[in-house]
């Protein structure tokens, strides 16, 4: 008829395995779970060791009896190293530590899923350290004729709070001018020690000036009464 018997597996061996993984799909047998990829996945980083299990690379990797490449690590990080390979991008469940994903990214050495998993680390240590935010806050007096250009000319993360009449203690000529206290407050986030000293010492070199024009006017108000 010209048609031809596709050949039986030898006996002991399924036909599964006398597939193999020489096609375009690989199984992986990763601590008991199996996994199915393709060839084009596991081949994204060529110096990981998943690049040389495909290539053959100096690698004597035994099979299961479907196959599939026996790998003894653990199953339950495996998951996010396949769908890096497959995506691109870097997802777990909440509930996966970030130490066991980075443990098994250098296992496979693919290093730049080792960079990423270190930063997310360190981003997740900045903020479990970080100190919640502290108030700076600063009375302005005024006259009524400054208000605008005051809350105008605010920068760098001050904002104003509260605004206090006190009465017209200036006059000039027939017309009194109200004066004003003012409140504005600012908000410092630290992580870590350093930062935290850092954005310290920047907020007394902010106040200093201010500080000081105080202190000169108290000591002027002094002479003048003495």
């Amino acid at each position: 008829s010209g048609l031809r018997r596709p050949a039986l597996p030898r006996e002991g061996e399924s036909s599964a395995a006398a597939a193999g993984n020489s096609g375009k799909w690989i199984r992986l047998n990763v601590g008991g779970t199996v996994f199915l990829t393709t060839r084009q996945t596991l081949l994204k980083e060529q110096t990981s060791f998943l690049y040389r299990l495909c290539q053959q690379q100096d690698l004597h990797s035994d099979t299961d009896e479907t196959g599939a490449y026996v790998i003894d690590r653990d199953p339950t990080y495996f998951g996010p190293i396949l769908n890096y390979l497959r995506h691109g991008k870097l997802v777990y469940n909440k509930e996966l530590a970030e130490e066991g994903v980075l443990e098994e990214a250098e296992f496979y050495n693919i290093t730049p899923l080792i960079k990423l998993i270190k930063e997310r680390i360190m981003e997740r240590d900045c903020r479990a350290n970080q100190v919640p935010p502290k108030h700076v806050y600063r009375v302005l007096q005024c006259q009524e004729e400054e208000l605008t250009q005051m809350v105008s000319t605010m920068s760098d993360g001050w904002k104003f709070e509260q605004m206090v009449n006190i009465g017209s203690s200036y006059s000039y000529g027939t017309e009194d001018q109200a004066e004003f206290l003012c409140v504005v407050s600012k908000e410092l986030h630290t992580c870590g020690a350093g930062l935290g000293m850092e954005q310290s010492h920047k907020t007394k070199q902010e106040e200093g000036p201010k500080e000081r024009e105080d202190e000169e006017e108290e000591e002027g108000e002094k002479s003048l009464r003495e």
